[in-house]
């Protein structure tokens, strides 16, 4: 039988989720996934290759939030519903592993209820369907280059009170939408983290020249090296388009806006 750590222990947990992943659920991070397990950052970005682990460590960092944060909303938000139960499902699994077991005053497939009163909830990509949430302590934005603009407008809002923490996490996906612009210009109020997969230990270099070889480079430096790189669609280019504002102008939109809907015109 599973005893329960100590008082000491559970305090060291609380206060390093890096320590706690390791003992209690038996992962081993990254160096980057310990900076993000760690950090009070209220906003952080992710540009990481495909199967770098970020999925993995927010929904650690999710649940240790839940955990040891009593009565702490936990939203879990993709492109679709089906990517967020995704999401959702590393987090359920995670937590059915612990030992001695949590118990849940409510468990189904989207949401979850601590008994100590914090709730796990997936949300379906469409804005008009996550309005009634208010005050979460941590929003977890998966996909965040498929996401659209107008349902990371409508989650933002959300923080406006509890301060929570918001973490974006993608590989890239062209020079447009909001994960592009919050990384290319969010400034300091991001903390921001690259893991292209050669940094990935677990990727390795036989596969990525398989990779290379087999799919067009644009595709390769976008999937695996995290850049943002042109949509193949995109009539002009960021660079083109940014160079063609004249600062003395004011424009009837935003320089932003009017690169998104000049890179998005063909798509």
């Amino acid at each position: 039988m599973h005893q329960p750590p100590s008082p000491y222990r559970q305090l060291a947990y609380a206060l390093d989720p890096v320590l706690w992943a390791q003992e209690v659920l038996g992962f081993e991070a990254d160096d980057w996934q310990k900076v993000l397990l760690r950090t009070s950052e209220r906003q952080a970005i992710l540009n990481n290759s495909r199967q770098s682990g970020k999925s993995v460590v927010c929904a650690i960092k999710g649940l240790h939030k839940a955990i040891f944060s009593p009565d702490s909303l936990v939203l879990l938000v993709s492109p679709s519903l089906r990517q967020s139960k995704e999401l959702f499902g590393k987090v359920t699994g995670f937590l059915k592993s612990l030992q001695p077991a949590q118990i849940l005053e409510e468990d189904n497939r989207l949401s979850c209820t601590l008994e100590n009163g914090s709730r796990i909830c997936s949300l379906p990509g469409d804005p008009k369907n996550i309005r009634g949430f208010s005050a979460p302590a941590m929003i977890l934005e998966d996909e965040s280059a498929w996401v659209s603009d107008e349902l990371f407008g409508a989650i933002k809002p959300m923080l406006a009170v509890s301060r929570g923490q918001l973490i974006l996490m993608s590989t890239p996906f062209g020079r447009r939408g909001h994960f592009f612009d919050t990384w290319q210009s969010g400034g300091d109020a991001w903390q921001r983290i690259s893991v292209p997969a050669t940094d990935c230990p677990r990727i390795s270099k036989e596969f990525l020249d398989q990779e290379r070889a087999s799919m067009s480079e644009w595709r390769f430096r976008q999937e695996y090296m995290c850049e943002f790189v042109e949509t193949v669609d995109q009539i002009f280019s960021y660079d083109v388009i940014r160079a063609a504002f004249d600062p003395a102008v004011t424009p009837l939109f935003s320089s932003e806006e009017i690169v998104r809907m000049a890179a998005g015109a063909a798509a």
